[in-house]
C-alpha cells in the first residue's frame, strides 16, 4: 500500500487511510488499485463534505462528457459507481456520514445512474426507431411518449442500502407507434428494447464491474410479464389481479428515472390499489400469511445469523409498519409516506403504537441497517450475514464502535429480541399459543419416559388399538435409548419428551397404528438435530393430527416428509392442504416465494424451486387421498406444477446468460425476448403426470444461428441457447441436499443423444418432414409446448400440425406401429413364462400401452382428413375428439375412457403406497379382455 498512499491527497491523512483500510477491504483494493480516480473524485469533493444529491447530479455530468457511444457509456457509468461507491462507503464506515445521509446519498446516486442511462440511451434508440408517440395523460394531447422507471422497495423509500441491488418496474403513458424512424415500431416494442438496454448498461458485468443488479420481478406477471407495460395495462393488472403482497411492494413506488410528469400521472392512478379508503381489516389475514412465510424462509434457510431476514432482523421493522400502511393508510393519510423512520413517527403521533415501542423500534432500525451497511462495506459485497471469522468480527465490531465482538453481540440480541417481540406481539397469528397437553392419555407419557413395564406398556398399546404392540414398543424402546437420543442437549430432550406422548396419543385415531408410527418414527429421526420441527408440531396439534393421518394413509407421503421436513409447514392449514391451487395461483406462489432470491443467487434458486415442487404435490396427493381430486385433475395439477416450474428456470438460465453475454439477436438485427421454448413429451405432453414421472423435454429456438449475441463479451446465438439448454439440464437434474427437481430425459430431441441438444424450430421442421423415424411422429402425437417464448410455442404447434396431418398409407403405418409395440412389449413387458402370476398394468398385452399405441396410430392415420384431432395432446381428449370426428364408435371410445382411467387410478394409487406397476396376474381381466378385443379391431385389420 506504501506507493498509492505516497501519491495520495494532503486530505486524506495517512491515520485516516489506516483506519479505512483496516475497516473495509473494498476501500483498501480501491486505493490500491485506482490512486488516480481517488485522487480526482477527492478534488471533485473532499471526502469530508456530505454527499448530496445536487453534487451527485453535477459530477455525472463530468462522466457524461466523455460518452460517445454506448460501450463508452456503459464504461462512464461504471466509473462513476466506483467513484460514489468509494465516497459513500468511506463516510459510512467511518463513521463521518449518519444512516440518514448514507441512504438518502445511496439512492440519489441510483436515480442519477438510471436517469443518466435513460435520457442517453433514449436518444439513441430514437435515433435507430423513430420516437414513440401517444396520448399525453394529462392533456391528451399526441405527443413524444418517454418512459417512467419506478423504484420498488428500499431504492423507492429512500433507503438503499450500500450494495443493494434495485427492484424496477418499467411504464409508458399510452400504447401508438413510432414516428420518423426507417419502419414504424409498436410503442410497447420500443420500450421493451430500450428496457432491455438500459438494464445492460447498469448490470451487465465488464471489465469496469457492473453499476447495479437489475431486478424486474416485481412488474406485473414477474418474469414472464412484458418488460414494459402502458400505463393503462398496469391500472387494469392492479386493479383486476393485484395481489396483498404486490399491495405491500407498491407501498415504496417512486418514480426514479424518466418522465415524472407523467409518473405522478401513474402514481396517482394506482394509489387506490395501495391505500384503501377504509380501514382495511381484510388485509390481516394475508400478513398473517406473509408472516408464515417469513417464518418457513427462516426455518428453510437457517437464516438465525441474517440480520435482514431472522428473527428480530429488519424486514420483520419493516413489516410491522408497512402493515399499519395497509391497515390503516387510506383513512391516515399521514401514513402515505415510503420512509420508514417518518411513518414510526407517525404512528407514535396518531397512537397507533406506545411512544416506547417506536422508541425501541426506531433504534433497532438504525443500529440494523448501520450493521448492514458495515456487512456490505467491507467488501462491497451484497450481504446480511454475520461474518464466522474472527477478522471480519473485529471489523465490524470496530465499525459499530464496540470495544470487541461480545459486546457488539450482547448489543444486537437486545435490539433483535426487542423486534421479535413487537413483530409477535403486532402480526400475532390466532390461537399462536395453544394448550397441546389437553386430552392426553396419561399413559402416553407413562410409556415413552419408560415409567411402565415392558410387559404393561405392550399390554397398554394393545388396548389402545396398536395393531403390533410388541413391534411398537420395541422401536420405541429402540428410539429411546438410541445414542442419537442420549446425547441430546437438555432442551432438545425436553421437546422430544413433550412431543412423543402427543404423537402416541395421535396415533390411537387411526387403523393401522403401528405401521403409522413405523413411517413417522423415519421423520423423528430425520429432526431429532432439528428439534424446532417437534415445537411446530406440539404448538399446532392440527398439524400434528394431519401428519399421523396422512402417514397412516401413504408410505410415499411419509418418506418425502423425512426427507424434507420442512413439508410440515403445509400441515399447519388443513384447508391449504387439501386444496391445491390452480396453475394461476402456484404461477402467483411462485413468483412470490423467489422474488427475495436473486437471480444469480443459483444454488439458493435450485434448493427453493425443489421445496415448492415437493410442497405442491405433497398437497396433490394429500387431496387425492382424501377424495378430493380426481385422476384427471391429479395429472392437471401435477402438470401444472411442473410447468410454472420449468417457465421459471428459463427465466432463471436466460438472465444468468444475458447478464454475461448480452441476448442473443433475430435475423433483423432486434434483441430475442428468449424466442426459445420447451416442448414436453409423453406424460407431461399428454398432461398425465404421475407422482414419480420424469420428464420428455426437446428445446428449440427462433434465433438466428449466423448471429450473436448482444453483449460486451458476445457469443454465437447458437452457443447461447446450447448453454441454456445444458443449464435448465443441470438446475432441473442436479442432486443438491433436497434432492433432483425433475429427471430429464432428452432423447426424443431430433437425432436422439447424437443430436444436438438445442434445435433451430427450422431444422426441427425438417427433421420431421425428412428424417424422423414414425416412432418419432408417434411421439409428437403427444408433444405440446409447456414453457417459453408464447411465439416460439406458437410456431412449434404449427409444425406438430402440419406434420400430423400428414397424409400416410394406412397399412404401412399400421404395419410399422405394431411392430413397435411388440418390440416394446417383449423388451419391457412380463416374460411369458410369469404371465399367470404378473400383469404389468402398462407394458404387459391388454395394458396402457396398447391403448397409447392404438391412438397415436389412429392420430397419424386419421388426421390429414380431420386436422381437428390434433388441437389435444393427451390420450382421454384424444379419444373423444377421435369419436366425435367418426373414425371410432362413440361407445368405444367412452369405454376405452373408462378402462384407461381405471388402470392410470391404479397406477397413482399404487405410486403412494411405494408399490410398482405390477398386479396379480388374474388383476383386471375384463378391462384386459376389451383392450385386447380393440387391439384387433383397429391394429389387426
Amino acid at each position: 500500500m506504501s506507493e498509492p498512499m505516497g501519491s495520495l491527497p494532503a486530505e486524506l491523512s495517512p491515520a485516516d487511510v489506516a483506519e479505512a483500510c483496516a475497516r473495509s477491504v473494498f476501500l483498501a483494493q480501491t486505493l490500491e488499485r485506482y490512486p488516480e480516480q481517488v485522487q480526482a473524485a477527492v478534488k471533485a469533493r473532499p471526502l469530508a463534505e456530505p454527499t448530496t444529491e445536487a453534487w451527485l447530479k453535477q459530477r455525472w455530468g463530468d462522466f457524461l462528457a466523455t460518452v460517445d457511444s454506448e460501450p463508452s457509456l456503459h464504461a462512464a457509468l461504471r466509473q462513476y459507481r466506483r467513484e460514489i461507491q468509494f465516497r459513500i462507503i468511506w463516510r459510512d464506515l467511518m463513521n463521518w456520514a449518519d444512516l440518514n445521509e448514507t441512504m438518502l446519498a445511496t439512492s440519489a446516486f441510483a436515480d442519477v445512474a438510471i436517469d443518466g442511462a435513460l435520457s442517453w440511451l433514449y436518444e439513441k434508440v430514437c435515433d435507430e426507431f423513430g420516437t414513440p408517440m401517444g396520448r399525453d395523460p394529462l392533456t391528451g394531447a399526441h405527443v413524444p411518449q418517454k418512459m417512467v422507471v419506478l423504484g420498488m422497495g428500499k431504492l423507492g423509500g429512500r433507503e438503499l442500502n450500500v450494495s443493494s441491488d434495485i427492484d424496477l418496474i418499467f411504464a409508458f403513458p399510452s400504447k401508438g407507434e413510432t414516428e420518423g424512424g426507417r419502419r414504424a415500431l409498436d410503442n410497447q416494442q420500443f420500450f421493451i428494447r430500450l428496457g432491455q438496454r438500459l438494464i445492460q448498461a447498469l448490470d451487465q458485468i465488464t471489465a469496469d464491474g457492473f453499476v447495479f443488479r437489475v431486478d424486474m420481478r416485481l412488474r406485473p406477471y414477474g418474469q414472464s410479464g412484458a418488460l414494459a407495460l402502458s400505463f393503462a395495462a398496469l391500472e387494469t393488472y392492479y386493479q383486476d389481479q393485484g395481489r396483498d403482497w404486490e399491495r405491500y411492494a407498491m407501498v415504496k413506488a417512486r418514480v426514479v428515472a424518466g418522465d415524472r410528469r407523467a409518473g405522478e400521472v401513474l402514481m396517482a392512478s394506482l394509489k387506490p390499489f395501495v391505500y384503501r379508503k377504509y380501514i382495511d381489516f381484510s388485509a390481516f389475514e394475508s400478513l398473517r400469511s406473509m408472516k408464515d412465510m417469513i417464518s418457513r424462509e427462516v426455518r428453510r434457510k437457517g437464516l438465525e445469523n441474517n440480520i435482514k431476514l431472522g428473527s428480530g432482523g429488519i424486514r420483520e421493522i419493516e413489516f410491522v409498519v408497512q402493515a399499519f400502511q395497509l391497515i390503516r393508510g387510506g383513512r391516515d393519510r399521514e401514513l402515505q409516506q415510503r420512509e420508514l423512520l417518518n411513518i414510526l413517527k407517525e404512528l407514535e403521533e396518531l397512537e397507533l403504537l406506545p411512544s416506547s415501542v417506536v422508541k425501541e423500534l426506531r433504534e433497532a432500525y438504525v443500529f440494523l441497517r448501520n450493521l448492514e451497511h458495515a456487512l456490505q462495506g467491507m467488501e462491497d459485497k451484497q450481504t446480511q450475514v454475520l461474518p464466522d471469522d474472527e477478522l471480519s468480527q473485529a471489523r465490524v465490531a470496530r465499525i459499530m464502535e464496540f470495544d470487541d465482538w461480545a459486546a457488539f453481540q450482547h448489543a444486537l440480541d437486545e435490539h433483535r429480541n426487542r423486534v421479535a417481540r413487537h413483530f409477535a406481539n403486532i402480526i400475532a397469528t390466532e390461537d399462536e399459543e395453544g394448550d397441546s397437553e389437553n386430552g392426553v392419555d396419561d399413559g402416553c407419557y407413562e410409556l415413552w419416559l419408560a415409567e411402565m413395564e415392558e410387559p404393561a406398556a405392550i399390554e397398554w398399546l394393545a388396548e389402545k388399538g396398536f395393531e403390533n404392540p410388541e413391534d411398537s414398543y420395541k422401536r420405541l424402546a429402540s428410539l429411546r435409548d438410541s445414542r442419537t437420543v442420549q446425547t441430546l442437549q437438555t432442551q432438545g430432550r425436553k421437546r422430544l419428551n413433550q412431543f412423543m406422548p402427543l404423537l402416541l396419543n395421535a396415533l390411537m385415531d387411526v387403523e393401522n397404528a403401528s405401521e403409522t408410527l413405523d413411517r413417522v418414527l423415519q421423520l423423528v429421526e430425520a429432526i431429532l438435530r432439528r428439534t424446532a420441527y417437534m415445537v411446530l408440531l406440539v404448538e399446532n396439534p392440527g398439524a400434528l393430527t394431519q401428519l399421523v393421518r396422512l402417514c397412516s394413509d401413504s408410505p410415499w407421503i411419509a418418506r418425502q416428509l423425512a426427507e424434507t421436513p420442512l413439508l410440515l409447514d403445509e400441515l399447519l392449514n388443513a384447508e391449504s392442504l387439501y386444496s391445491p391451487p390452480a396453475k394461476e395461483e402456484l404461477q402467483d406462489d411462485l413468483r412470490q416465494q423467489m422474488l427475495r432470491i436473486p437471480y444469480e443467487d443459483l444454488e439458493e434458486q435450485m434448493e427453493a424451486l425443489r421445496y415448492f415442487k415437493k410442497a405442491h404435490v405433497l398437497r396433490v396427493a394429500a387431496s387425492e387421498l382424501k377424495g378430493t381430486l380426481p385422476l384427471m385433475k391429479v395429472s392437471d395439477y401435477l402438470t401444472w406444477i411442473a410447468e410454472v416450474v420449468l417457465d421459471h428456470v428459463v427465466d432463471v438460465a436466460f438472465s444468468n446468460l444475458v447478464s454475461r453475454h448480452g441476448y442473443p439477436r433475430r435475423a433483423d438485427g432486434s434483441a430475442c425476448d428468449t424466442d426459445f421454448a420447451i416442448i414436453g413429451y409423453g406424460k407431461l405432453g399428454g398432461i398425465e403426470l404421475g407422482y414419480t414421472s420424469d420428464l420428455d423435454l426437446v428445446f428449440v429456438h427462433q434465433a438466428d444461428p449466423q448471429l450473436a449475441t448482444d453483449g460486451d463479451k458476445p457469443i454465437d446465438n447458437a452457443v447461447f441457447y446450447t448453454r441454456l439448454g445444458q443449464r435448465i439440464v443441470h438446475i432441473l437434474s442436479t442432486q443438491t441436499p433436497s434432492g433432483q427437481l425433475y429427471e430429464v430425459d432428452m432423447r426424443l430431441r431430433p437425432s436422439g443423444n447424437s443430436g444436438l441438444l438445442v434445435s433451430t424450430l427450422q431444422a426441427f421442421e425438417k427433421y420431421q418432414q425428412n428424417d424422423a423415424w414414425t416412432w418419432e411422429h408417434q411421439a409428437l402425437a403427444r408433444a405440446r409446448g409447456v414453457a417459453g417464448c408464447p411465439d416460439t410455442l406458437q410456431a412449434f404447434e404449427g409444425i406438430r400440425h402440419q406434420i400430423l396431418c400428414t397424409s400416410r398409407d394406412k397399412a404401412a403405418l399400421r404395419q410399422q406401429v405394431v411392430e413397435m409395440r411388440e418390440k416394446m412389449r417383449s423388451s419391457l413387458g412380463t416374460p411369458e413364462i410369469r404371465r399367470d402370476e404378473v400383469f404389468h398394468i402398462k407394458h404387459d398385452a391388454g395394458g396402457i400401452v396398447d391403448i397409447e399405441f392404438m391412438m397415436q396410430y389412429l392420430m397419424l392415420a386419421w388426421s390429414a382428413e380431420h386436422p381437428e384431432l390434433t388441437q389435444w395432446s393427451d390420450n382421454i381428449r384424444q379419444m373423444e375428439e377421435l369419436g366425435r370426428a367418426g373414425v371410432l364408435p362413440v361407445e368405444d371410445t367412452e369405454k376405452l375412457r373408462e378402462v384407461y382411467i381405471t388402470l392410470r387410478s391404479t397406477i397413482h394409487r399404487r405410486a403412494l403406497q411405494n408399490l410398482n406397476s405390477q398386479v396379480g396376474g388374474s388383476a383386471f381381466q375384463e378391462e384386459r379382455d376389451y383392450i385386447q378385443s380393440m387391439w384387433k379391431k383397429v391394429m389387426l385389420k
